[in-house]
């Protein structure tokens, strides 16, 4: 991997911590569907059963999450390639945002400050969906503003030759 792209924070971040994470966010969604659907309760002491449309939806956002994990790790280890980190990262900053906006039914429920904000009371899910995300969605504007990244005597960024 190039020099260009520091080990530390964004490729420790973001080929090894992110993707673990998205595996572990897969694991709970296929094998433990009733425990994540209880999280993501208001009330997450409540008994949840599931349903074969919710098990279906659950099984398909757990390979969504595989696919997000091997995308994100497979791509980026592949390239030194500035410019293809940054379309990838722009485009899960994107869905950073999606997934923000996927937790409004609980803000209308429970007040927007309280489900966006009031991190002390934050329960496993409500840390993985909104303060997890919100480390990520720091983590690539960091990167795609160019911040820790090197730069030549021209302050523009340096280029790999794969770009």
């Amino acid at each position: 991997m190039s020099k260009t792209i520091p080990w530390f924070p964004y490729q420790l971040f973001f080929l090894i911590v992110e993707p673990i994470s998205a595996l572990v966010g897969a694991y709970y969604a296929a094998g433990r569907p009733e425990e994540y659907l209880s999280l993501l309760s208001s009330s997450p002491t409540q008994l949840v059963t599931t349903s074969t449309p919710t098990l279906i939806s659950l099984y398909q956002l757990s390979n969504l999450y595989l696919l997000f994990a091997l995308n994100e790790h497979i791509v980026l280890s592949s390239t030194n390639s500035l410019k293809t980190w940054r379309r990838l990262l722009f485009c899960l900053l994107l869905a950073d945002f999606g997934h923000l906006a996927t937790m409004w039914p609980l803000a209308l429920e429970k007040g927007v400050g309280e489900v966006y904000f009031r991190c002390w009371d934050w329960n496993a899910m409500e840390w993985g969906s909104i303060g997890f995300v919100y480390m990520g969605a720091l983590m690539r504007i960091s990167f795609l503003v160019g911040l820790g990244l090197k730069t030549d005597t021209r302050g523009e960024e340096k280029r790999d030759k794969d770009e």
